[in-house]
């Protein structure tokens, strides 16, 4: 049970790399009059998919165990070892080289967690293979299967939380939101902002808008590329579009994020 678990995680792992695979070719196709950002959200829906798909596969991996545990079937303990080294092996360099994208990138980073989970997992089964070789104790399949299923969420829960956040437009979390407020705030000649939105374009890129409010007849141009500057090298914001309002003439479009 524990290697047909590890092989049922594999295929996801299959699933998972093609999907992240087909977003990074997708993220650098070009705008278009129906799609203006492009398609670089596909990276989003590719990590979300990732997550979603590999706790689905887990929760039939621990329905199989349960049912391993209530009537244990015998184990060849010897072919469970040579099968599950060799996906240590394998499972262990993947994750080696998606490790560095994974810092910056969720897709990537969803694909690095799918091959380090495969090779714990891989490790796993060999633990097992080995106590049962000692012990002859078919018990020990399925109970290793359903730790593994538990570490297997662990280590996805948080790709899935991140995920699903950027598919709702949520503030990225690693943006403080009234942070940024109090910098757009502080430019010379603001005097209040409102309708400000941070979201996620994509897994690597971040996108705001907002209208500032001044007491001023013009700003000039340079006003607006040094606060997009600011907020580029500040938050990582690269797309920032920013609307000047003279005091008493713009009206909010959400009232509740109106301030005075």
């Amino acid at each position: 049970m524990a290697l047909v678990a590890d092989a049922g995680h594999n295929l996801s792992d299959v699933l998972g790399l093609t999907a992240a695979w087909i977003a990074s070719v997708l993220v650098k196709r070009r705008p278009s009059p129906r799609f203006t950002y492009g398609l670089r959200g596909s990276s989003i829906l590719a990590a979300l998919f990732n997550a979603v798909f590999l706790l689905i596969a887990t929760g039939a991996i621990i329905l199989e165990a349960v049912q391993r545990l209530l009537t244990p079937q015998p184990v060849v303990g010897t072919t469970v070892m040579i099968v599950a080294a060799i996906g240590i092996a394998i499972n262990g360099f993947t994750a080696w080289l998606f490790a560095s994208g994974g810092r910056s990138d969720i897709n990537i980073r969803g694909a690095y967690l799918h091959m380090m989970a495969d090779a714990v997992v891989s490790l796993g089964v060999v633990v097992s293979g080995l106590i049962i070789l000692a012990t002859g104790f078919d018990w020990i399949d399925p109970f290793v299967s359903l730790v593994i299923a538990v570490l297997i969420i662990w280590s996805t829960w948080g790709l899935l939380r991140d995920s699903l956040g950027m598919a709702l437009s949520a503030v990225p979390p690693n943006i403080d939101a009234a942070a940024v407020h109090a910098v757009l705030k502080n430019r010379p000649g603001i005097s209040s902002l409102h309708d400000l939105h941070i979201w996620s374009m994509s897994t690597t890129e971040i996108a705001l808008t907002a209208h500032l409010v001044t007491e001023r007849a013009l700003l000039s141009d340079d006003f607006l590329r040094e606060t997009a500057r600011e907020l580029r090298e500040t938050f990582g914001i690269a797309h920032a579009t920013l609307q000047i309002e003279r005091i008493g003439i713009g009206d909010c479009t959400l009232p509740a994020e109106c301030e005075a």
